[in-house]
């Protein structure tokens, strides 16, 4: 992760964007801009929290890892949200890790600044407590997802939650890496995404995958989807 001198683009986070300019003209000297790469871990489970982040054009992966070292997403955060809601909600860690699974930029703001704002209430505070809503439906909805749904329906799932906040057909991953998010056997996801191909909804190469028809993905995909977009639509507008 390194600190920007510029930014792309005019504060493009949806939260903040929605704030009254005179709430957001206040949170402006303490927001900084930063620059993640792929694989930048932001916080790690139980590790001290003196950010939040405002993702713009990154998304970060929040992952579980098991005491055997085998990990699964169980949130996906882009400019729809920020990373570390624990600083508002009462904890200064998580139980989480929070890594980057596109990069981009972001907004960082410290956890004090961030905290003083939240105190005063208004439109700040009700914005990232219906953000925090609207992470709990996903997180809750993912747990039904795994337990319930074939690999297809997960996997077209997270594709759909990642080209939402990507905005580019392009993802930039591996079947390896694909399997540590949802929590599967990369021949699983190998298989899975040839079936995917055949049917004309992405194509790939090592490392790359491009969705052709995004359609078809909705097609394939389980209710959990339109669900999670549902209650990000409704909260967040």
């Amino acid at each position: 992760m390194s600190q920007s001198q510029t930014f792309s683009e005019p504060n493009p986070n949806r939260l903040l964007t929605a704030l009254p300019a005179e709430d957001y003209q206040r949170l402006l000297p303490n927001l900084k801009p930063v620059t993640f790469s792929l694989g930048d871990i932001i916080y790690e489970s139980q590790g001290q929290m003196d950010y939040v982040y405002f993702p713009t054009s990154s998304h970060v992966s929040l992952l579980y890892i098991m005491i055997d070292g085998s990990t699964a997403e169980v949130g996906l955060v882009g400019n729809e949200g920020l990373v570390g809601i624990a600083l508002f909600m009462g904890g200064d860690t998580t139980p989480n890790r929070a890594i980057v699974q596109g990069a981009g930029e972001a907004l960082r703001m410290s956890a004090t600044a961030m905290q003083e704002e939240f105190k005063r209430g208004g439109a700040f505070q009700l914005a990232l407590l219906r953000y925090t809503q609207a992470l709990i439906t996903q997180i809750s909805q993912t747990a039904v997802c795994n337990r319930l749904h074939t690999t297809e329906q997960r996997l077209c799932r997270w594709m759909l939650m990642t080209h939402d906040r990507t905005h580019s057909d392009e993802l930039q991953m591996t079947h390896e890496f694909i399997s540590n998010m949802l929590g599967l056997q990369r021949e699983a996801i190998s298989i899975t995404s040839q079936r995917l191909k055949d049917k004309g909804a992405i194509s790939y190469k090592r490392g790359h995958i491009k969705i052709l028809d995004r359609g078809i993905l909705e097609e394939c995909a389980c209710e959990c989807y339109q669900v999670v977009k549902a209650e990000n639509d409704r909260l967040l507008g």
